[in-house]
């Protein structure tokens, strides 16, 4: 509500086109604060009604004062602090321990869980499953495209049902407002292809997650069975089977997503085209995560990179390059995590691009005809697409495992130095 309130502009803040919008906010609101009241939803919503309804009530006068009568312009600095905002919550959520203990903490203190018994375990009141990764990457877009003047302007139910479009809430896609509301207003209609087009992306989104990825989840590398391969040949088995398991996974839940989007008559952003087969890093890129790929390449590679050419300090191109594409991939990578295990798999990928750019830069340079031919062509691509899958692989030695220690065992085990 604050995001929207912050982001809208005079005309679509009015109470007499958003009162429906507040009217469902409100009611989701108490439905949950007397949900214990209910036998069958009592152990689904823990917290009290008194909390609930505070927390509710409190949500909805910010929102009418800032949205209603507050906000006259949108100011820069109020933008700003509201991106810092959320990326403060981010930074919450992602750091290992920082947001369990204060969730257990808080939790104990409004008596939500036992914080003596739950510290030492497993968190139970633990928010940060919710997907906010997402849900953060779709307001700061709105932000940041307000700041640009490009935000088209939408009422507060239209921007609710972006930020938390439930079939791609927690993993994506990355939507973005101004194609998404284009669905929202002018629903496409439901014909056969439809039909036929959701039902096939949702049964290979579930085979692919339920049976694919789950199978192979049994022999994926883990901290244990890194300690347990005895040859490096089973731990290379072990990383390819992680490899195929995530964008089974992950994939797999695209095609979920948008099957289920589909049927909503909307078209959700595809996310995956066959990175595997892809024969460099900066093509593979290009097709696994799209839309997280391309948000990054929006908000943050290309102003960086325009940022850096327009300096007064003048930079040698290969140093741009090298800034860009390891800081936008340490990025993705902390976006992850905020760990040294997913900072250094954002490094890795960081300098495989920048050597991918520096090495195709030579061989255009030095040998232009190389790969002429036909045969040429097909063994340069079967080759790159080969070294693309095994870079990719290596570093998921620091995607999968919990630590670098660990991380760097693994690549020695893996070639046969330990």
């Amino acid at each position: 509500m604050l995001a929207w309130a912050i982001t809208a502009p005079p005309e679509a803040r009015g109470l007499r086109s958003n009162w429906p919008g507040l009217a469902v906010l409100c009611g989701a609101i108490l439905l949950v604060a007397f949900s214990k009241s209910l036998p069958w939803t009592r152990d689904f919503f823990p917290a009290s009604a008194s909390l609930v309804l505070a927390g509710g009530a409190l949500a909805v006068f910010v929102g009418l004062a800032v949205g209603l009568s507050f906000i006259k312009t949108q100011s820069r600095l109020l933008l700003g602090v509201a991106a810092l905002g959320i990326l403060a919550i981010f930074i919450f959520l992602k750091s290992p321990g920082l947001s369990e203990r204060l969730l257990i903490v808080i939790g104990d203190r409004l008596h939500l869980v036992h914080a003596a018994v739950q510290l030492p375990h497993e968190p139970t009141f633990n928010i940060a499953w919710l997907g906010y990764s997402y849900i953060a990457f779709r307001l700061l877009h709105t932000l940041r495209d307000r700041q640009s003047g490009v935000l088209p302007a939408v009422g507060l139910a239209e921007y609710v049902n972006y930020a938390i479009f439930f079939p791609s809430f927690t993993a994506g896609p990355i939507d973005r407002l101004e194609r998404f509301v284009k669905d929202l207003r002018a629903p496409l209609p439901l014909k056969n292809d439809d039909w036929l087009f959701a039902g096939q992306r949702l049964a290979a989104g579930l085979f692919k997650k339920f049976f694919v990825a789950d199978l192979l989840a049994l022999v994926s590398i883990t901290d244990a069975l890194v300690g347990q391969a005895r040859s490096p040949g089973w731990l290379w088995l072990e990383l390819c089977a992680y490899s195929f398991r995530i964008y089974f996974d992950f994939s797999g839940y695209t095609d979920i997503a948008i099957g289920m989007a589909r049927l909503m008559r909307v078209r959700l952003p595809e996310n995956f085209a066959a990175p595997f087969l892809k024969p460099n890093l900066a093509q593979f890129w290009s097709a696994w995560h799209i839309t997280l790929t391309q948000w990054f390449r929006a908000y943050f590679f290309n102003p960086f990179t325009r940022s850096l050419r327009t300096s007064k300090l003048v930079l040698p191109t290969w140093l741009i390059i090298l800034l860009t594409q390891v800081g936008t991939m340490l990025l993705i990578g902390l976006w992850h995590g905020l760990t040294w295990n997913f900072a250094l798999w954002g490094l890795w990928h960081g300098l495989g691009l920048f050597l991918q750019n520096r090495w195709s830069e030579f061989l255009r340079l030095r040998f232009p005809d190389l790969g002429a031919g036909r045969a040429a062509r097909a063994f340069f691509r079967v080759t790159g697409v080969l070294l693309t899958f095994a870079y990719f692989t290596l570093g998921l030695v620091f995607f999968a495992l919990s630590m670098p220690q660990l991380s760097f065992a693994a690549l020695m085990k893996l070639f046969g130095m330990s």
